[in-house]
């Protein structure tokens, strides 16, 4: 079944155009941002809108079918960051003056391996967006 094009609008506007795994702006990119499930079909997630996130190619992915990752703190299979359920900001922070993020849980640990959300093509962007102003966003939920 295919996502409406009013729903997939919504996802991304509600996100304000951010992926919501690595905040990377698709007005940066100049790259759509695709819709992800976040509970993946394959696993038996649904289209409801409370299981799609708005997602850069990137994350979506590297995240693939994936639901669950290791916290490489404690090695502990643990859930994936959901963006319905949870605040980005209680599970990551930007660390190297915005450069890269770190999670501070073992969900945003294991996300951030998990969705390799510092590869180094986005750090590398990332360092340009900071020289411009553009990048860390400012509003983080």
């Amino acid at each position: 079944m295919t996502i409406p094009e009013n729903v997939r609008r919504q996802v991304s506007e509600e996100a304000n155009h951010y992926c919501e795994y690595c905040k990377t702006s698709s007005r940066l990119t100049g790259t759509p941002l695709v819709i992800e499930h976040i509970l993946p079909r394959s696993l038996g997630g649904s289209d409801d809108r409370s299981n799609l996130a708005a997602s850069c190619y990137r994350c979506n992915e590297f995240k693939g079918a994936k639901n669950h990752a290791a916290d490489p703190e404690s090695e502990q299979l643990v859930p994936l960051f959901n963006p319905r359920n949870q605040l980005w900001a209680d599970e990551f922070i930007w660390g190297n003056d915005g450069t890269h993020i770190i999670g501070v849980t073992p969900i945003g640990r294991a996300t951030v391996i998990a969705l390799r959300l510092n590869n180094e093509n986005i750090v590398e962007a990332r360092a340009i967006w900071i020289e411009f102003r553009w990048h860390p966003p400012l509003a983080i939920e």
